[in-house]
């Protein structure tokens, strides 16, 4: 029997994102710099839900649009362009949508944000969310009815959580992770959460409270475990150049669901994130910098290198015949519209 359930539910705020790069240096008071690049697109959620859209999944997306250009332009890509069911999304009257400036230096980047909290909240966009196989959320300090219903649902909660501004690290907070099969944090906010000092012990820590931990440790890889398999897996990050690292975390998690949908083992669903993650920062903005399977293959084929063609070996089995059309990403500007 088919199984038509959606592969992934998302909900969250949604943000147009105006990224520069190229500084060479961040921009003081009364300074004008001139950047090298530049590329616009949704962003926020969008990040999850287009990463996941591209590999193939049956994606999801719970939002709120503003009734602005901005809003009807996100739509119009998350919806016609890259595929998302966007049924349980709504557009607000009279709110604008957030809109966020980018301004990306070397692994990092400063951002600027206009906008306020949207007039619908995740709870009533989710309502009694559907079945879904897995639903990819953010862990905040107050929990979400939704999520509960979800996981009761059986759909595979995979969990990741923010910077806590407070620096306050509750651990309150991971008493939520009893809804979740898999928690991805990186390495900062793991160790935390967990009072650890180092990736490997906050992971040890994070593996007796969800079937699957995952830390992620940027230049230096992810290592995970996978207790309902007795899996132990430590992967090193690729050495890439990096234009802009926004939503490399939202790709990391997006393909590692995409792996561990297909049942792949656990160093494989690691090395498949660590890679889609790292050809996401040689391009401009989040959602849209996302590889996608053509990016997979494209990167595949013209691999020299004997180690990472040993490493990367099981991309033979794992990709597509057929890995689809090439890939959209950030535009400078919009598109005009055609009358």
């Amino acid at each position: 029997m088919d199984d038509d359930r959606p592969d992934v539910l998302l909900t969250g705020l949604l943000f147009y994102d105006l990224v520069l790069t190229g500084l060479g240096k961040p921009p003081t008071p009364g300074e004008e710099i001139w950047t090298g690049g530049m590329g616009c697109g949704p962003g926020g959620i969008a990040n999850l839900a287009v990463a996941a859209s591209r590999f193939g999944l049956r994606t999801s997306l719970a939002t709120v649009f503003g009734d602005d250009f901005y809003g009807e332009y996100c739509r119009d890509v998350l919806c016609d362009q890259e595929d998302i069911d966007l049924s349980l999304s709504r557009t607000a009257d009279g709110w604008p949508t957030p809109v966020t400036v980018s301004l990306a230096q070397g692994h990092d980047r400063a951002l600027v944000t206009h906008g306020s909290e949207p007039p619908f909240s995740q709870d009533a966009l989710m309502g009694d969310p559907p079945e879904a196989r897995t639903a990819l959320v953010h862990l905040e300090a107050e929990p979400r009815e939704w999520i509960s219903k979800a996981a009761a649902n059986g759909t595979h909660v995979y969990a990741d959580v923010g910077w806590d501004p407070t620096q306050q690290w509750s651990t309150d907070l991971l008493d939520q992770l009893k809804l979740c099969h898999a928690f991805l944090p990186n390495e900062s906010e793991a160790m935390a959460y967990t009072r650890t000092d180092s990736a490997r012990a906050a992971l040890g820590t994070l593996s007796e409270l969800v079937p699957v931990a995952v830390v992620t440790r940027g230049g230096d890889g992810a290592v995970a475990v996978d207790q309902t398999t007795g899996e132990y897996a430590d992967v090193p990050a690729l050495d890439i150049d990096v234009l802009d690292a926004t939503g490399a975390g939202d790709v990391f998690g997006a393909s590692f669901v995409a792996a561990s949908l297909g049942g792949w083992p656990l160093e494989e669903r690691l090395r498949f994130a660590v890679l889609a993650a790292g050809l996401s920062v040689q391009r401009p903005g989040g959602a849209l910098a996302a590889p996608g399977w053509y990016g997979v293959e494209r990167w595949w084929r013209s691999l020299t290198d004997p180690d990472l063609k040993s490493a990367y070996g099981f991309l033979a089995d794992r990709l597509p015949d057929d890995p689809g059309p090439p890939v959209a990403y950030a535009p400078i500007t919009p598109p005009a519209r055609q009358s």
